[in-house]
């Protein structure tokens, strides 16, 4: 099997997905997915698609990682390896899909609006 590659996507953040077949190790911006994400909360997040398909000991991932905080990065992971894992075999898409791990999260900060302080915040009204 040659390498399979996707791009996974969530709020600021990037994940450049390769998938090889291997022995289950993931590696982010050459560091293990251990030291990069510390917390098991996101180290579980990012395993979510091979957990599902059981194919977590199949598949060496190595992913390169830019921009977001540490949520939008494990999430945007998540989605680059459903994504890749779809492409190895497409009769997963619907085990996948039925998770949510093949739909793209729209959510994005909205941008400050000139003449206030945030996107949506005004600043204090004074009648006189």
């Amino acid at each position: 099997m040659e390498v399979v590659n996707a791009i996974g996507r969530r709020k600021a953040a990037v994940a450049r997905v390769f998938v090889t077949e291997g022995t289950g190790k993931i590696v982010i911006n050459k560091r293990e997915l251990e030291h990069y994400f510390p917390s098991s909360i996101l180290q579980f997040i990012v395993k979510q698609p091979l957990n599902k398909l059981e194919a977590l000991e199949k598949y060496d991932i190595r992913i390169n990682m830019q921009g977001g905080g540490y949520k939008g990065q494990a999430e945007a992971a998540r989605l680059g390896i459903a994504r890749a894992l779809v492409k190895i075999n497409p009769d997963d898409k619907p085990t996948l899909r039925a998770e949510g791990f093949i739909t793209r999260d729209p959510r994005v900060v909205e941008r400050k609006k000139p003449g206030q302080p945030g996107a949506r915040k005004k600043f204090q009204f004074s009648k006189r």
